[in-house]
């Protein structure tokens, strides 16, 4: 018994061993044959029966099908860059054969293909492993459903992730995978990488499709990965941007590979930073603005000028809430039963259904407005520094027996920081900054100018060489 103990413990330390590398990593023990695509699926698949039990990370594991494609990979010439590395991938977001639940439990039917996303990760040589939870439809940056249950944060199981794309980040963190796709629509790639320690960019609005569908959440939704290194978001977005004729909105095109684009220093920057909040009313953590200090000290002795600034915010509240309800209504009216939809999700539904179409669109010109007068931040800088979210993750349970007035109040702390970018659709990453005194991770934001998230990504891989922060990792506990 003890032998069999120790063969465990021995196996459970060589998986995470491999599935914490990352995919770029992955990739590479793939090309040159240190390892297999069989071997790294049943690394994962054992990290996920031994973890998700008690994380909640996964909505579906797909077993057979992952290890018949890995099988298929190993027998193949590499396609690309993530040749024969496990992925996964929000339920938001369509798979082949699966049904995409959005969170929630009212649609029953598989969907016949993947998203363009998916298309794009399958094509350069992943190998989809699951699709990970989300509060239902993504509108709380807490990943908790009726459906699904709660999702727990690794580094304290009694904690939330953070959402949306909580289980993707939880997937990441807890190494039962080495990157997983999410969706930010008011934070929830970034909320979510601060609650676990991982690097979460939103990327330009229009950077990644969205398709089969014209847009996600209309102007404010944005697709991109979660992963424990910068690099490995950059090599992941190489092979995601790009638009397709039925896609609502696209950006200017990348002139290089951003993989490559890390291999050049940013140079000297002008960088802003303040803990003002862009929603009124929400105080910063002190250990939030301590993260931020403490960024500003390591960016100037990397030799940039850094220097507290009033940002002067716009109000987005009216446009961010006005595509919130646009959002909502156009997943609601898509699902199969909508009878089964959250009781919480009905009372935003029916608000949602006083907001006419005109009121939407009519809130997206209005955040057109406003990333015009952001931009006008950016002619003395070319970053702003800022946290990411205003409070410590807290206590799971955030939407128990929450209606949807209480469910908004606890919910403006997480995105007081976040959703204002969605709004005008500049890129915004979350940059891991150290642990705070709870154990948990602490994160600073870093926004950029629109089309510019080279820069965000250089700096941003600079702060990760002076605090290598990717080589902490969290130990959940085994069901």
């Amino acid at each position: 018994m003890a032998e069999d103990d120790a063969r465990r413990r021995e196996q459970d330390e060589d998986d995470a061993e491999l599935m914490f590398q990352g995919v770029a990593r992955q990739a590479e023990l793939v090309r040159t044959g240190k390892t297999t695509s069989r071997a790294l699926v049943e690394a994962a698949l054992r990290r996920i029966g031994r973890t998700d039990p008690v994380l909640g990370a996964f909505r579906v594991v797909l077993a057979e099908q992952a290890l018949a494609e890995a099988d298929a990979r190993d027998a193949a010439e590499p396609t690309g860059p993530l040749h024969g590395v496990p992925v996964a991938v929000k339920d938001e977001l369509d798979v082949a054969g699966q049904v995409t639940t959005f969170g929630g439990s009212a649609n029953r039917t598989p969907v016949a293909a993947d998203s363009e996303a998916v298309r794009r990760l399958r094509a350069a040589g992943a190998v989809v492993i699951g699709k990970t939870t989300m509060p239902e439809f993504g509108q709380w940056p807490f990943t908790e459903s009726a459906a699904h249950g709660h999702t727990r944060n690794p580094w304290d199981t009694t904690r939330t992730p953070g959402g949306s794309s909580g289980g993707s980040a939880v997937a990441v963190a807890a190494g039962l995978i080495g990157a997983a796709l999410g969706g930010d629509g008011g934070g929830s790639i970034r909320i979510p990488a601060a609650c676990c320690g991982l690097f979460g960019l939103k990327p330009q609005r229009g950077r990644v499709s969205t398709a089969p569908n014209a847009h996600l959440w209309y102007a404010l939704g944005t697709v991109g990965p979660l992963t424990r290194s910068v690099g490995d978001a950059a090599l992941l977005y190489d092979v995601l941007a790009g638009s397709t004729p039925t896609d609502r909105w696209s950006a200017r095109p990348a002139t290089t590979s951003w993989v490559q684009a890390l291999e050049t220093p940013p140079g000297r920057l002008r960088i802003g930073y303040s803990v003002k909040p862009a929603v009124p009313g929400v105080r910063p953590h002190p250990e939030h603005v301590g993260a931020v200090l403490e960024s500003v000290r390591a960016l100037r002795e990397l030799g940039h000028d850094v220097r507290e600034v009033d940002p002067r915010y716009p109000d987005a509240t009216a446009p961010f809430a006005a595509q919130f309800c646009g959002g909502v209504r156009a997943e609601a009216d898509a699902v199969e039963r909508p009878d089964l939809l959250e009781r919480r999700t009905r009372r935003t539904l029916a608000l949602a259904r006083l907001v006419p179409e005109s009121a939407v669109e009519r809130g997206i010109r209005a955040g057109e407005r406003l990333a015009e007068r952001a931009d006008r931040m950016f002619t003395t800088m070319d970053l702003l520094l800022t946290p990411v979210v205003a409070e410590r993750p807290r206590p799971v349970g955030a939407l128990d027996g929450a209606g949807l007035l209480t469910a908004l109040a606890r919910s403006r702390p997480m995105v007081a920081y976040t959703a204002l970018w969605n709004v005008t659709g500049h890129p915004a990453a979350s940059v891991p900054a150290g642990l705070g005194e709870d154990g948990l991770p602490l994160a600073v934001q870093l926004v950029g100018r629109r089309d510019d998230e080279v820069t965000l990504l250089r700096v941003a891989a600079q702060l990760e060489e002076v605090r290598p922060w990717a080589r902490r990792r969290p130990r959940p506990p085994a069901a």
